[in-house]
């Protein structure tokens, strides 16, 4: 089975489920679901995240590239495959994020 979530002004409306016949290639897998009488704009998703990052839920965002979630600091990055980093590398142990000091602390 294929699987494309509707965008909408970036973000993940809903994600419907295509038979592969169907949706051999994402074009055909799109021109499918227009001939169902779809309206929108629909982006093939994987379900095992093989690409565009993660797999697509409703609520997520998509930014041409990948879909990823919400951004857990404002100070972190996202990366091509959807996920959020801290801007300094984690240290070994058992630490969290600070986003006041923009730094990771001994978690208590």
């Amino acid at each position: 089975m294929a699987h494309f979530a509707k965008i909408e002004n970036g973000i993940v409306k809903n994600v419907i489920v295509v038979k592969n016949e169907n949706a051999a290639t994402e074009e055909q897998g799109q021109a499918f679901i227009a001939s169902l009488g779809f309206d929108g704009d629909y982006v093939q998703t994987s379900y095992n995240a093989n690409f565009r990052g993660k797999y697509a839920g409703v609520g997520m965002s998509y930014n041409g590239t990948c879909f990823y979630g919400p951004s857990p600091y404002p100070s972190w990055i996202l990366d091509d495959n959807g996920d959020w980093n801290a801007p300094t590398q984690k240290p070994e142990g058992n630490y969290v994020w600070d986003e006041e000091s923009l730094s990771w602390i001994v978690a208590e």
